[in-house]
């Protein structure tokens, strides 16, 4: 069934290793979308990173005396951030509600004795014009209770500073972290499926029309099924490493560079953990191809597989808490989940290496049978077979 055998043909594998790559760089489609996709990734986080570094000029219709000293010590206490307040002085408040019902303004601010001050709105409240606006009446209203009780304002205020000590400056906000791990999840995911499906296709055409026969006569079969396993996993590894690459550009010109070194580490496992990973499933992927005889029972074959690559996808996005610290651990799984959880700052620095090993076990256990599968069922072309009937061949 494999001719050719001996030392000269151990290193077949290369030749068809090359063929894959060579074939999918010449696939204008391939090459288009992985470009499109990285120009994509930039672009949408730059144009993200700007649009939150924008100046937020609020406008404001005011009326009433000292209205617009509230709106002067609003700007001071905004002094640091991308907001400030402009002030659009009217006669009196049904002017200015007016101009808030036709989105001339902002809000408006009017007196309101003796509580103090009003803020008016058209369809809701604006949390962050009222912190600041609050904060500024308060400041304004202690000024002069101060001075009315003969006191500085220092010491009216004497106890109520409040400090802000960060335990772990630069660590990723859980918001960001959460988008990371859905990240990796889909990137996962595209992966998967995007090169897996290439090999299962690939398997199945040259079965169906017969061109397995003749390189079954020029090679061992499992130099086949290595070429085609390492051509791809350099192709996946190539482009996951450019999209990752693209995000953390991307993330860069956010301005997020003190979480930048956490979401790198983060990702350079993400790579890794995939590359092994994805040997195993480049491996079961073959074996969906081999086990089929037309193109149409490849959905049939290839079914458990995606299904397993839709419950690492979900897991990797929706699992929480120790379920997450269990799928970290778990091979396949962990591709997605032990990075998510590196990028969170939930995992010790020895747990990746773990993990790792676990999944390098079960990789070289997985690609030990479906290598036997893919040799016994590849040149049965009487019908589509199951994974058990595969292992009932003989070789």
């Amino acid at each position: 069934m494999s001719a050719t055998p001996g030392n000269e043909s151990r290193g077949v594998w290369r030749i068809v290793a090359g063929r894959e790559v060579v074939v999918k760089l010449r696939d204008r489609n391939f090459v288009i979308s992985t470009v499109v996709t990285v120009v994509a990734i930039i672009a949408s986080l730059a144009i993200s990173g700007f649009l939150s570094s924008r100046p937020d000029v609020v406008d404001v219709a005011i009326t009433g005396a000292d209205t617009a000293v509230v709106l002067d010590t609003a700007n001071a206490l905004a002094a640091d951030t991308d907001t400030s307040f402009t002030g659009h002085a009217v006669t009196d408040r049904a002017a200015v509600e007016q101009q808030v019902r036709d989105d001339v303004v902002d809000v408006g601010l009017v007196p309101a004795e003796p509580s103090g001050w009003l803020l008016i709105g058209k369809t809701a409240e604006d949390t962050d014009t009222a912190t600041y606006i609050t904060a500024a009446a308060q400041q304004i209203a202690l000024q002069r209770n101060a001075d009315a009780a003969g006191v500085s304002l220092e010491q009216l205020g004497r106890g109520a500073a409040v400090g802000y000590d960060v335990l772990e400056r630069g660590a990723v906000d859980p918001g960001l972290a959460k988008i990371v791990a859905f990240v990796f999840a889909f990137l996962f995911y595209l992966a998967s499926v995007l090169f897996g499906m290439s090999i299962a296709q690939s398997v199945v055409e040259e079965k169906q029309n017969r061109i397995v026969e003749i390189l079954a006569s020029a090679m061992p079969l499992r130099q086949l099924l290595i070429g085609k396993v390492a051509g791809n996993a350099v192709l996946a590894f190539v482009q996951l490493a450019l999209f990752v690459g693209a995000g953390l550009a991307g993330l860069a010109a956010t301005g997020k560079t003190e979480q930048l070194g956490q979401i790198a580490g983060a990702a350079g496992w993400f790579i890794v953990f995939f590359l092994v990973g994805f040997l195993a499933l480049a491996s079961l992927w073959a074996v969906a191809g081999s086990l089929a005889t037309r193109s149409e029972d490849l959905q049939s074959t290839a079914t458990p597989l995606s299904m397993l690559i839709m419950i690492v996808l979900f897991a990797g996005i929706f699992l929480t808490g120790t379920a997450r610290v269990i799928a970290s651990y778990v091979p396949i799984m962990s591709i997605v989940a032990m990075p998510g959880r590196l990028a969170e700052g939930t995992a010790a620095w020895w747990e990746p290496f773990i993990a790792l090993a676990l999944m390098a076990v079960a990789t070289y256990g997985i690609v030990i049978i479906a290598e036997k599968i893919y040799r016994r069922s590849l040149m049965q072309t009487q019908g589509r077979l199951t994974m058990r009937q595969a292992l009932a061949l003989e070789e």
